[in-house]
């Protein structure tokens, strides 16, 4: 390796370093909590060399979004999509987001729960992204309802876009009550189990409990 690739190599490892420790910060106190100096501080690097990676805070933030989405795609959505298409996909995604929480991936739980409350009613390059990545999961969840729907495994009549909102919601109640209430992510679990059964053309697809 040169002294150039190897510098690139050092480079990488930091940005990336810093982006976890932005994600779980900011899963806690939210991406106003951000600061390069913060992150700084607590990575032991200088703050200077962060600016060569991000100018600006608002550069950081987005950042972090991204990262927080890359480390969603390959925790929750990625195992999931390994199991059959349709319903049994389906329940393996929120099974996949309950797993993310209970696992304490993440201090604050989620990244993006926190982001979108604290960017409710503003306006900006970052509450724009984050409703870009929050609509790219409600769709996918809306895309698993339709494959299962057109494989037969859940009735024609079901409207995809209110069943991902009910499991959607499941997902995030688990996280809210996660802190105070310890059968939270099994109720949560439980209930959209409960629901899918009770839809599914062939119940048996899915585990009875």
């Amino acid at each position: 390796m040169t002294g150039t690739d190897g510098r690139l190599a050092r480079g990488e490892r930091t940005r990336a370093a810093v982006l976890d420790e932005a994600v779980a910060l900011a899963s806690r106190a939210g991406l106003d909590g951000l600061s390069l100096g913060q992150l700084a501080d607590r990575l032991h690097v200088s703050k200077s060399g962060l600016f060569a990676h991000w100018s600006s805070k608002e550069e950081l933030q987005l950042a972090a979004i991204e990262h927080a989405r890359e480390q969603w795609a390959r925790r929750v959505v990625g195992p999931a999509l390994e199991h059959p298409r349709g319903i049994r996909r389906l329940f393996a995604l929120h099974e996949s987001r309950l797993a993310f929480y209970a696992d304490r991936v993440l201090p604050g739980g989620c990244f993006f729960a926190s982001a979108e409350f604290e960017s409710t009613g503003r306006a900006g390059a970052v509450p724009d992204r984050l409703a870009v990545v929050l609509g790219e999961w409600i769709t996918l969840l809306e895309r698993l309802v339709t494959e299962a729907v057109e494989l037969g495994e859940l009735p024609a009549d079901v409207m995809p876009r209110r069943l991902a909102f009910e499991i959607d919601a499941a997902g995030v109640a688990a996280l809210l009550h996660s802190s105070l209430l310890a059968r939270s992510a099994d109720d949560a679990r439980q209930a959209v189990l409960a629901r899918l059964r009770g839809l599914a053309t062939d119940p048996g697809l899915l585990p009875h409990e």
